[in-house]
């Protein structure tokens, strides 16, 4: 089924729900909450269900037609969702690490996917208040608090001494190779779909992914880094692509503003 001509007619209410789903989240994060764990050992809390019914629902009332990929549903098999030419893809509460360390590093991500790419996407931190959206042929903007939207762009020329973003939760030996290869750089470390929006907004020239994601992990932010006028590719250089193989597992992948540098070359051998 062919999606609207203007994906930008769902940004106001995914904001929307968006931001009901970060003041759920929110009631939990500021209660005495518990943590439990999934079968791989990832911790969950009230608030990832919280906001995955939120945004669910939400999702499913604003167009019953595109069905809801959410990392607390994960289980249909691909076999199903391979039909599937236009859909939501949601990670209710992307840095549960970050919830339960209680450093506000995690985000609400909400993507409308269409032919395997992001179109829309929504990354909302509840405990900034702060806002990173976009549309297909829109431009990407931040909102701070209830402040007007402001437009985005990358810094799409990376000086000599390169601003590098990472994660705080996860660092791998693959990182470390590739920060060796790069010269002279300042990293900066933050969570969850962060640090894409950073490279988005001009505040890090580069965020290497040398270790496993999911596709809620990075489809709304993708879609915000690509509106500003940035790239997300897997290592080899091709545009991160959703829902075309059986495991919802992404490549290794790089998040770069300057689209004149071959930063793909830093990663030879780092293939997963």
């Amino acid at each position: 089924m062919p999606i609207m001509k203007e994906p930008s007619r769902f940004l106001e209410p995914v904001i929307a729900l968006s931001l009901e789903a970060g003041r759920r989240i929110l009631e939990i994060y500021n209660s005495d909450f518990r943590v439990g764990f999934k079968q791989d050992d990832s911790p969950l809390t009230a608030a990832d269900l919280a906001s995955h019914h939120c945004l669910s629902e939400g999702l499913q009332k604003l167009s019953t037609v595109y069905p809801v990929l959410s990392e607390e549903s994960a289980d249909l098999p691909f076999a199903a969702r391979s039909a599937w030419e236009t859909y939501w893809l949601i990670d209710p509460l992307d840095g549960t690490k970050e919830f339960v360390k209680r450093n506000g590093e995690f985000t609400v991500n909400v993507a409308l996917i269409h032919q395997h790419l992001p179109v829309l996407g929504v990354v909302y931190a509840p405990a900034m208040d702060v806002c990173y959206f976009a549309s297909e042929g829109c431009g990407a903007f931040k909102r701070v608090g209830g402040g007007d939207p402001q437009q985005i762009y990358v810094r799409d020329r990376a000086p000599a001494r390169l601003a590098v973003v990472g994660s705080r939760s996860h660092q791998t030996e693959g990182l470390a190779t590739l920060l060796g290869r790069l010269g002279e750089y300042d990293l900066k470390s933050i969570g969850s779909s962060l640090k894409l929006c950073w490279v988005a907004e001009g505040e890090a020239d580069l965020y290497p992914r040398i270790g496993l994601t999911s596709e809620w992990d990075t489809a709304a932010a993708q879609c915000v880094v690509e509106a500003a006028g940035g790239a997300v590719t897997d290592l080899a250089g091709r545009r991160l692509q959703y829902n075309t193989k059986e495991s919802i597992l992404n490549p290794f992948f790089l998040v770069y503003g300057d689209k004149s540098r071959t930063w793909h070359t830093y990663a030879t051998g780092l293939q997963e």
